[in-house]
């Protein structure tokens, strides 16, 4: 029986592992690792109405750089969510049950900042949302998707970001001074070649508006179809319409003078059920126009009962 013979070849040898990289391990201090420099913002959503907040939750975790890290239905699970995830921006409705979203805005901008995104369009919420630390408002209606996500963007980096509406609110502010504050008399001498080293000490005390501050308060965030921004007529008797909250709503939309695609965005519904809540609408207000529901809704139809001031 013949004696087998070796291979001629032997065995390579095992390859040597590499060596491990400085992430295979855990800290061993302990400490967390260091965030990512491309990480997601992390975005808390809090408004009562579940579908505003699915609408919003959607839109925006439909991006890469943006992650919902929770939802809150009032003020006090907002300021939960936010004390437990530490999110960078909050999104925060004004009227919630509980507590509302003005009352836990103090707390909440202690941990990250806050813009105010709403239906809520009367200046004094306005002004004290922003007098508590606000980081912008938004409202319902005045921005597409895109100038939302801006928007979120921008308040996490410091910059406001204001709707038209909330912007007409903060120049109404500043235009309301007292007497005292109104200049008084002539024209001060040579005040068309004052530079800005050379103010005559007349106007020194009167408070200085940039170009810029102005364009920020005018952000294009806020541009939308129609002009109309101011709240609605105080003597208007709206509740002879019996109108539900929904079709109150839309109605506020239609007479701004916005389409039933752009109320179905802003509302984070269908077209199809804004036709329907139109219809309704327009049986209750006895109308078979937009024009003429929005001409009695606002009080300036002929005829009408009550009218604006």
């Amino acid at each position: 029986m013949p004696t087998p013979t070796p291979d001629a070849t032997p065995d390579p040898p095992p390859t040597p592992s590499p060596p491990p990289t400085p992430d295979a391990h855990p800290n061993p201090f302990g400490s967390a690792p260091r965030a990512a420099p491309d990480a997601p913002l992390r975005v808390v959503v809090a408004d009562d109405n579940p579908v505003v907040r699915a609408g919003l939750t959607a839109l925006l975790s439909g991006r890469a750089d943006i992650s919902v890290v929770a939802q809150a239905a009032d003020g006090r699970e907002a300021w939960e969510a936010a004390h437990r995830h530490r999110p960078d921006v909050v999104l925060l409705d004004v009227r919630m049950p509980g507590v509302d979203g003005i009352s836990a805005l103090p707390y909440l901008v202690e941990i990250a900042p806050v813009v105010m995104l709403t239906y809520s369009r009367e200046s004094e919420i306005v002004q004290e949302a922003l007098r508590r630390g606000a980081g912008g408002y938004l409202v319902h209606g005045e921005f597409t998707a895109d100038q939302l996500v801006t928007a979120v963007q921008d308040i996490k980096e410091g910059r406001a970001h204001f709707t038209h509406t909330a912007a007409g609110a903060l120049l109404a502010q500043l235009r309301q001074a007292g007497p005292e504050d109104r200049a008084r008399g002539p024209l001060p001498e040579g005040l068309g070649n004052a530079t800005a080293h050379e103010v005559p000490s007349s106007t020194a005390a009167s408070p200085q508006i940039s170009v810029e501050n102005l364009s920020q308060l005018q952000s294009d965030v806020g541009q939308s179809s129609s002009g109309w921004t101011a709240a609605r007529p105080a003597t208007v008797d709206r509740s002879r319409f019996q109108l539900s909250a929904r079709e109150a709503e839309i109605m506020d939309l239609i007479a701004s003078g916005m389409t039933n695609h752009q109320i179905a965005a802003a509302c984070f519904i269908s077209e199809k059920t804004v036709k329907n809540h139109i219809n309704r609408i327009f049986a209750k207000l006895h109308s078979t126009s937009r024009a003429e529901a929005a001409a009695k809704w606002l009080g300036t139809a002929p005829g009408s009962a009550q009218g604006p001031r």
